[in-house]
């Protein structure tokens, strides 16, 4: 006579799956903040994964659990730094769009600006990356084009500027003149230059579309 086989039952332990380590949010900032220190200090060509863990005080397998390249953690840095610059829970809607543009535009310490042109200054090959040539400037300056968007829809909506206004178009030229600025001429935002931007090209194109 044939035996029954002994039947195994799982207890409800062993039948839920094993979770992994809750990723840690600081520990998200302090490796963003140390990679944006080192292309100031070193520059892209000069900085690793491995110095940017040292600099953390974590092992570099926690650096590319979050980021698998450099260049991919280079691109989310800069886009962080552009976020918290921009403080994006805090858009500015003061009922008239140039004073809105205006009040985007944070008066910065000289010590913060120059900080920020060395990052810039320090990416060197990282714009040669077959990714970022074909949309890293697009993501990295995305926040800016974010809350301009959403100031110039708000004008839209109040009726301040015209409805045929190409909105996507006059997002691209502030966002070209800032990334000129920035990385062609290496120089900190100039707000009489910016002002004189919004008054002579920004609001005629915006309340006059042609």
């Amino acid at each position: 006579m044939e035996k029954r086989k002994k039947e195994t039952t799982l207890k409800p332990a062993q039948l839920a799956p094993v979770l992994g380590r809750k990723r840690d949010p600081s520990l998200d900032t302090s490796i963003l903040t140390a990679t944006l220190e080192m292309l100031a200090e070193e520059g892209f060509d000069g900085m690793t994964m491995d110095k940017i863990a040292i600099k953390v005080g974590t092992g570099k397998a926690a650096c590319y659990r979050r980021w698998p390249s450099k260049v991919k953690l280079v691109k989310e840095a800069l886009i962080w730094m552009n976020r918290n610059q921009l403080e994006l829970e805090k858009i500015p809607n003061t009922g008239s769009l140039r004073n809105d543009f205006l009040a985007v535009l944070k008066p910065h310490s000289m010590e913060e600006a120059n900080a920020k042109l060395r990052v810039l200054g320090g990416l060197g090959t990282f714009w040669l990356d077959e990714e970022i040539e074909k949309k890293g400037i697009t993501e990295i300056f995305g926040p800016w084009t974010e809350v301009n968007r959403t100031l110039i829809q708000r004008a839209m909506e109040r009726g301040e500027i015209s409805k045929k206004a190409n909105v996507e178009l006059v997002c691209k030229v502030l966002n070209s003149m800032a990334t000129y600025r920035a990385l062609i001429e290496r120089k900190p935002p100039d707000k009489a230059l910016f002002i004189a931007l919004i008054d002579n090209v920004i609001m005629p194109a915006l309340k006059n579309p042609g």
